[in-house]
């Protein structure tokens, strides 16, 4: 398995941010176990940190059915900086965890959906 980089994570002071903020970045919204799941990761560790990131008002959360559903705080003073970096970094991330982790659907698509 190839490592996501971890160019962020002295700033962010843990990798699991790092990949949780970076899969926000590419994917707008996300979900605990998918994330996970992407990774390779314990989804504990991923929940931990985004309920860490939510506390600290980074990101926001909301209940569809029985998934809790992440995504940016709209309202985050440094959002507009801190996804600046977060895209700048796509840009020193390899091609293959390009390809392999941010390029790709998180779920499958439902039988029959138009693409």
């Amino acid at each position: 398995m190839v490592a996501v980089s971890h160019m962020l994570e002295p700033i962010f002071g843990n990798a699991t941010v790092e990949k949780i903020l970076l899969f926000l970045t590419r994917y707008e919204s996300g979900y605990a176990s998918g994330m996970a799941a992407t990774f390779g990761v314990p989804v504990n560790g991923v929940q931990q940190q985004l309920r860490r990131l939510e506390e600290g008002g980074v990101v926001v959360s909301r209940l569809f059915g029985r998934v809790r559903l992440y995504q940016f705080n709209p309202v985050y003073p440094f959002l507009d900086e801190l996804r600046a970096l977060l895209e700048k970094a796509f840009q020193f991330l390899p091609p293959e965890e390009l390809d392999r982790y941010y390029m790709g659907r998180t779920r499958p698509r439902k039988p029959g959906k138009a693409l």
